[in-house]
């Protein structure tokens, strides 16, 4: 294959090992890389896990990467602890890679700034005065209050906080407005992006950030449960109040005798654990729901292949887990929003609409009870499911888009 083009991605987080942002940021590289050049600049603590994991799965387009690393002086990150702090050293880390790449002396056709992945967060690339492509980027939206009323306040107020942020920036950032008017492609997440961006006369696409790959499907296994997957941080973003109170209302329809064949799994780690194990408990369903601790990616990957349903009933704009949970032929139970429910309809899962705190419950739980008493509703929806991420959701249909978005801009 003919490499004809180099492309400068800036992508802050970097690790194979994990997943969320930082795989994005490796698959986004490597999808670059099997078309063209790509120079990544990420930071230095990615480093001995993105030299490790190249050594040990080699791929031929492997030498069509190089990395660069890039950290603030210490004086200016000793603040810095885990991810406290993260969107403002990310800003400040944006607006010094300019000069870094400027000393470097490399010769490269485009410039991509791949993450993190908000659309409230100027981009100085455009300042290497190169073709610059911005994205895939996108926001959370606000939280219905419904949705955050059993938990503390302190939730509310830091959602709603961080969303009048986001306006702040949206509507009165130079720096933001100069980013859209500099960009000569923008990826969005969702449809929202262009409604709070004010996107009328930019090239852009719709594009997920979330993507997968592919670790086989096999319709023909026989499950040993009716088994229902939740998967991520255990905060009020991911609403695994209503997965829970949900999964009580389908099982409490069922036989007593027809019980012990269902279960919810839900896997993560997070502030509202205890909160969750309570909720269940007092629901009467602690001895149907387990709790397992974040784990190893192929690990996880082993649940999914004994899972019958995924439940995400997020409130967020991405969520990459529908993508891998797609690629396992699951169906998607999730809510009618910005994020996986403009993706998902009802030839792959159910989006069940913004409503009443109670009939939101009570629609997740109908979704369930619908699968469980038609398996070939669920096998149906499954393949289509499956379809659905061979066309939109693997890693290399991704890659083919980027590559045709350099080559125009080109």
């Amino acid at each position: 294959m003919e490499i004809n083009k180099t492309i400068l991605a800036t992508t802050y987080a970097v690790n194979p090992y994990k997943g969320s942002e930082d795989a994005m940021g490796w698959n986004f590289v490597c999808q670059i890389a099997r078309f063209n050049k790509v120079i990544a600049i990420t930071r230095k603590n990615n480093q001995v896990h993105i030299e490790r994991y190249m050594h040990d799965n080699f791929k031929e387009y492997y030498k069509n990467i190089q990395f660069l690393y890039f950290d603030l002086p210490l004086w200016q990150r000793f603040w810095k602890r885990g991810s406290k702090g993260a969107m403002l050293y990310f800003w400040l880390w944006q607006r010094q890679i300019i000069s870094f790449v400027r000393k470097q002396n490399i010769h490269f056709d485009i410039v991509h700034n791949v993450n993190f992945h908000n659309d409230w967060t100027p981009s100085y690339l455009w300042k290497l005065k190169k073709p610059f492509v911005w994205g895939p980027i996108g926001h959370h939206p606000r939280i219905p209050s419904q949705y955050l009323k059993p938990y503390k306040i302190r939730y509310w107020i830091k959602d709603r906080l961080t969303w009048l942020v986001k306006q702040l920036f949206w509507n009165a950032s130079i720096s933001l407005k100069k980013t859209i008017k500099k960009a000569d492609f923008i990826f969005c997440m969702n449809s929202s992006v262009a409604i709070a961006l004010n996107l009328n006369n930019n090239e852009l696409a719709v594009m997920p950030s979330v993507a997968s790959e592919d670790f086989g499907c096999d319709f023909t296994k026989q499950k040993k449960k009716f088994t229902i997957i939740s998967a991520g941080r255990l905060v009020p973003l991911k609403g695994y109040d209503l997965s829970i109170l949900a999964f009580a209302s389908f099982l409490k329809e069922l036989p007593i005798n027809e019980r012990n064949n269902c279960e919810l799994i839900i896997i993560g780690k997070g502030p509202e654990l205890s909160y969750y194990k309570e909720l269940s408990v007092i629901n009467g369903v602690s001895e149907f729901v387990k709790f397992e601790n974040w784990m190893e990616r192929k690990d996880l990957m082993q649940l999914f292949k004994e899972a019958s349903v995924f439940l995400f009933p997020s409130h967020e704009g991405a969520g990459m887990v529908v993508s891998e949970a797609l690629s396992f032929g699951l169906p998607v139970v999730c809510l009618d929003n910005c994020g996986p429910g403009e993706f998902i309809n009802d030839s792959c899962g159910f989006t069940i609409p913004i409503q009443e705190y109670s009939k939101t419950v009570r629609a997740l739980g109908d979704a369930i009870s619908k699968m469980y008493q038609d398996p070939k509703l669920r096998l149906e929806l499954g393949k289509n499911a499956r379809q659905l991420y061979e066309e939109k959701f693997h890693w290399n249909r991704r890659g083919e888009l980027l590559d045709a978005v350099y080559s125009n801009i080109l």
